[in-house]
């Protein structure tokens, strides 16, 4: 198992996505931490951000362990942002080393999930299951069901925004839910403009991902809807004092947005969909970073 193999294969690159949704979620609590008295330990917000680090490792490793055993990573024309790492299909690792990479990942996560069910709470059991079946399900199932987007919004999105609240507060509240949404529909949408590069090869391994069910036209329209849905879901929290003021920061990424809906039409242009999968990626990773940073502001400029 070489090391180049190793850093290929948990695409370190895409874990950023990780860090922020542990921050947000931390961010959350510690806002609650300033505004009400709530309960905030940044040993545990650290801890969380490194679980959630390797959590998201497991989910790529076993997504392309699945895709090599399938013969899917043979037909996939890879891009930057979708087509698998190519680990195996390069030689860099066997199929059966990918699997037994991904296995030791989940076997850091148990003493880690323990600690935090022993210390915050066992309501942190449900969310953690929910998440090792999304982690292990994903690729095999989940992707062949239609419609799978929905998976990445709630395991890489709702999830961990919740989960990095809970190990703080002991507890779920509607507040880490309304905050997790923004996120639910940003990896929502990073999933499903990398499928489209995918789908002629995806459809040959009984995938059913949405520009395969609905065509790549409606579901540019689909992504086109749920990028604004981010910004009404903040303006109305924010209106309804459901999130802090401050989290209107994310407003300024929507011109942004708008380039990323105008290039998710383009999908028969090569050169111009990739533009738009990476200006999707700066979308995704900047607005959840603003909204993290609108609740750190907030806490901080309490009166």
């Amino acid at each position: 198992m070489s090391f180049k193999g190793i850093v290929t294969v948990i695409r370190i690159p895409f874990l950023i996505l990780a860090l922020i949704l542990s921050i947000l979620g931390a961010a959350v609590a510690w806002y609650e931490f300033r505004l009400f008295g709530s309960p905030f330990n940044l040993g545990y917000a650290v801890l969380a951000t490194f679980g959630l680090l390797v959590a998201h490792a497991a989910v790529n490793i076993f997504n392309d362990y699945f895709d090599a055993r399938s013969g899917l990573d043979y037909k996939t024309r890879r891009t930057p942002f979708s087509g698998g790492s190519g680990a195996a299909p390069e030689g860099l690792l066997t199929v059966s080393e990918v699997f037994w990479l991904g296995i030791i990942c989940l076997l850091i996560l148990i003493p880690i999930a323990l600690f935090f069910v022993l210390k915050s709470g066992w309501m942190l059991l449900p969310l953690l299951v929910l998440a090792a079946i999304l982690i292990i399900f994903y690729t095999p199932f989940i992707l062949k069901m239609g419609y799978p987007e929905w998976s990445a919004g709630l395991g890489l999105g709702i999830l961990p925004v919740m989960g990095a609240y809970f190990v703080h507060t002991g507890a779920y509240s509607a507040s880490s839910f309304i905050a997790s949404m923004p996120s639910f529909f940003l990896v929502h949408n990073l999933l499903l403009l990398n499928e489209f590069p995918d789908a002629q090869a995806d459809v040959t391994v009984g995938r059913r991902t949405l520009p395969i069910i609905a065509g790549k036209k409606k579901a540019a329209y689909f992504f086109s809807f749920v990028t604004l849905l981010v910004y009404v879901w903040v303006v109305w929290a924010v209106i309804y004092d459901h999130m802090p003021v401050f989290t209107l920061l994310s407003l300024l990424t929507l011109p942004l947005g708008f380039q990323v809906i105008k290039g998710s039409f383009g999908y028969d242009d090569r050169g111009t969909f990739l533009k738009a999968m990476g200006q999707n990626v700066l979308l995704v990773l900047v607005t959840q970073a603003l909204i993290a940073a609108g609740y750190i502001l907030s806490g901080i400029f309490l009166k």
